[in-house]
């Protein structure tokens, strides 16, 4: 039996480090800006209470290059001083506008509505949804629209660098990166148009102004609070293509700053990813056995060997099949962390205490998924939201 749970084990882990092998071909870098002849791209960024990094945020975009940008603030109902902030620097350059949301209505998450808002009030081709706590390189969206006009894609969504400082953050938001490049066949993304190969970080969205209205745009996710995901999946099942990209080097992100926000953060929007209710049992089971139990397994299997002591000679140890299967299981689960580690630019306690994290972030699946069956709303933003 134990033989059979650590072979079970070493291909479950297997899965994600194969796939992760295969998709670094794929998730790649933007292209090189190779025109100055680039279409033109609003950049819409919600902003609700973001007083403490607005300025940096808005700062980072108007100092991009080689591209024709206008900006739009939109925001949502701030209790801070988010709105001067923007008031104040839109003062100073003609391509920052600020908007003031109206009343949230009914049905609407927050960040949705701002969005699309902003969307209503641009004129460009292209449109970029930024968040708050992405700061862009000079010349991240100027690669990132080549990349997207090279590709004809409808959509393009990027990961920036995802900055971590408290232990929950080295723990969870690195697997971020393990989940995308070991889960999803990203070949199937770039070579297809079906909605099950959808992914995108809400961080970071450009999107073909036409697609996006044609799509429905965010008016059509209205409820969601995972607009990464759902935004590219609604543009895929009208028949466009998306693509994803690596901003490691474009941008960066620190998405949560205390243990509790990131708790919170992730689980809010989880049942619409591994938590949904038709994942979470076999993402459970991969995850489970090919990254959280090599390491017990690896110990069992070794208590349970046994020595046999002959007349001459050293001992021998028999019944070493599970030990090393064990084993093997250990280091595919720990390939894919490493080569992100490095690849990145993630933290190394986290990539150590790997199965660790992968098992908290099991847990918080299913707290999301039982939320969700109780009903109990989901608090962002100090505005509560029913149960996806």
């Amino acid at each position: 039996m134990l033989v059979a749970w650590t072979i079970a084990s070493a291909v479950c882990a297997a899965i994600p480090a194969v796939m992760t092998v295969v998709n670094l071909r794929e998730y790649r870098e933007p292209s090189a800006i190779t025109s100055d002849g680039l279409p033109a791209v609003t950049v819409i960024i919600p902003a609700r209470n973001e007083a403490g990094g607005i300025a940096a945020c808005v700062g980072g975009v108007l100092a991009s290059s080689k591209v024709d940008l206008q900006l739009l603030v939109v925001d949502d109902a701030s209790t801070d001083d988010t709105a001067e902030i923007v008031r104040g620097m839109a003062a100073q350059d003609a391509r920052l506008k600020l908007i003031a949301s109206v009343a949230l209505p009914a049905g609407w998450n927050g960040k949705q509505h701002a969005c699309w808002q902003g969307a209503q009030a641009a004129n460009t081709p292209l449109l970029c949804f930024l968040d708050a706590d992405v700061r862009l390189h000079p010349d991240a969206l100027a690669r990132t629209v080549t990349q997207m006009v090279r590709e004809r894609a409808a959509l393009l969504s990027g990961f920036p660098r995802q900055i971590t400082r408290t232990w929950l953050e080295k723990l969870l938001i690195p697997l971020i990166h393990f989940v995308l490049l070991g889960l999803l066949p990203m070949r199937g993304l770039r070579c297809t148009t079906k909605p099950a190969y959808a992914a995108g970080c809400g961080q970071f969205l450009l999107v073909d102004r036409e697609a996006y209205n044609r799509s429905g745009g965010h008016a059509a996710i209205r409820h969601t609070m995972h607009d990464g995901l759902l935004l590219p999946r609604l543009l895929r099942s009208n028949g466009y293509t998306t693509r994803l990209a690596d901003l490691t080097h474009l941008a960066e992100c620190r998405m949560y700053t205390t243990a509790a926000a990131t708790w919170n953060g992730l689980s809010k929007n989880a049942t619409e990813g591994i938590a949904a209710p038709a994942r979470i049992v076999p993402m459970t089971l991969l995850l489970g056995l090919g990254q959280v139990l090599p390491l017990p397994l690896l110990w069992l299997a070794w208590e349970r060997t046994t020595f046999i002591i002959p007349f001459l000679g050293p001992p021998i140890r028999i019944g070493m099949a599970p030990v090393w299967w064990s084993v093997v299981a250990l280091l595919l689960s720990y390939l894919p962390r490493v080569v992100n580690a490095v690849r990145y630019r993630q933290s190394w306690l986290g990539a150590l205490l790997h199965p660790v994290g992968v098992a908290l972030l099991l847990v918080l699946q299913w707290v999301a998924l039982a939320r969700k069956l109780l009903g109990r709303p989901a608090t962002w933003k100090s505005r509560a939201y029913p149960s996806n």
